[in-house]
């Protein structure tokens, strides 16, 4: 395991995983993000949940944060702008909005659809955007991941990675990750919102939810932990795996 205490971490020549949760390209440059699940306060108050407003607040100081630091000419969004499947009220519409606007007035934004996106081309309009199944830069496919188009190299979300490594004087930690299987031509981002739990990856088919990982030999693939001390090479999962603290 290498603690690194920068901010990113070149993977392939021009490529980079950040500790930003996003990826940036040198073509442009270009930032790629994904999972922002706009709106999630608000599906939860649905259900009978109240937690303080802060999710698309702390997503749109991030996003500030990495206009500012990267000064991208380019952003694609990987899926799953919203949270809540069904059509979104008037005031998920204006988060969505908020979040968009920002983006518009800094960069090209590409948005593509993820399996939460029901409605989503509704509010894009009023902007000017329009939501693609996948965009093609740089060689790469970009797809939210969902569904497996085959192409690759891809570039996908949907998984929202995170691995667990076990303590032995306490309960271990859980961190979010970016998965690199360099063999088969996969990369798998963390989601962009901080609200958004991790899926624990572990040598189990069953446990893996985005189709391209799930078929490939993701035992094999690099993890890139997120910390607040930077980007972390964990090495490879079979590796993480045998980590205690």
């Amino acid at each position: 395991m290498h603690l690194g205490d920068m901010r990113s971490c070149e993977i392939l020549p021009g490529v980079k995983v950040t500790n930003d949760r996003c990826l940036i390209l040198d073509e442009g440059p270009t930032a790629v993000l994904g999972d922002l699940h706009l709106g999630y306060e608000s599906a939860l108050e649905e259900e009978g949940m109240y937690i303080p407003r802060i999710n698309t607040e702390s997503i749109r100081d991030a996003m500030n944060d990495m206009l500012s630091r990267y000064e991208p000419k380019r952003v694609v969004l990987l899926g799953d702008i919203k949270h809540d499947f069904k059509r979104s009220k008037w005031e998920a519409k204006a988060e969505v909005k908020r979040i968009m606007e920002l983006l518009t007035e800094a960069s090209d934004v590409i948005v593509v659809k993820g399996n939460h996106d029901n409605f989503l081309q509704n509010i894009l309009s009023d902007i000017g955007l329009l939501a693609v199944d996948y965009v093609d830069i740089y060689g790469f496919r970009m797809e939210h991941g969902h569904v497996d188009s085959g192409v690759r190299p891809v570039i996908i979300g949907h998984e929202h990675p995170s691995v667990r490594i076990p303590g032995v004087m306490s309960g271990g930690m859980k961190m979010q990750c970016f998965v690199h299987q360099k063999e088969d031509g996969i990369i798998v981002l963390p989601p962009f919102s901080p609200f958004s739990s991790g899926n624990d990856l572990v040598i189990d088919g069953k446990c893996v939810m985005a189709p391209a990982l799930c078929n490939s030999d993701y035992s094999e693939a690099d993890i890139y932990g997120i910390s607040e001390v930077g980007i972390m090479k964990l090495g490879k999962l079979r590796e993480v795996m045998e980590i205690n603290l």
